[in-house]
């Protein structure tokens, strides 16, 4: 089982940006294709943005692309979601999750129903 630790979170003001990570354990982690999701108070978790293990693929929700970005550091078994022009609807807990299968095509990453377990989390709140 992959242990996940998010962290980055914190309150901003509209426009402002939050960089977040996410350090994920595991001696495989460069085969892990990584995910970020969120989850708003009385909303259901939902993707965000997913990263292929060797970063050459990347997806975003559409409410998200051109202001917010994914990369990873291999080396340093992190993820990392730079978040640009933070709007309040961006308020949420923001996760990551570790997709151990690696299939990106066809692939279940995408789908928080597909894991079993979730860190924390990190708290994004952002002001109007």
């Amino acid at each position: 089982q992959v242990q996940l630790v998010e962290s980055g979170g914190g309150l901003a003001q509209a426009g402002g940006s939050l960089r977040l990570s996410c350090t994920a354990s595991g001696r495989t982690f460069t085969r892990y294709i990584m995910a970020w999701f969120r989850q708003a108070p009385g909303k259901e978790r939902e993707f965000v943005a997913g990263m292929s293990w060797s970063g050459g693929k990347t997806s975003y929700i559409d409410s998200v692309k051109d202001r917010f970005t994914i990369s990873r550091d291999n080396a340093k078994n992190t993820v990392y979601l730079q978040m640009n022009s933070l709007k309040p609807e961006d308020t949420a807990v923001y996760y990551c999750n570790a997709d151990t299968d690696g299939v990106w095509y066809g692939g279940s990453w995408n789908d928080p129903g597909h894991f079993r377990s979730w860190g924390q989390g990190t708290q994004v709140t952002v002001s109007s």
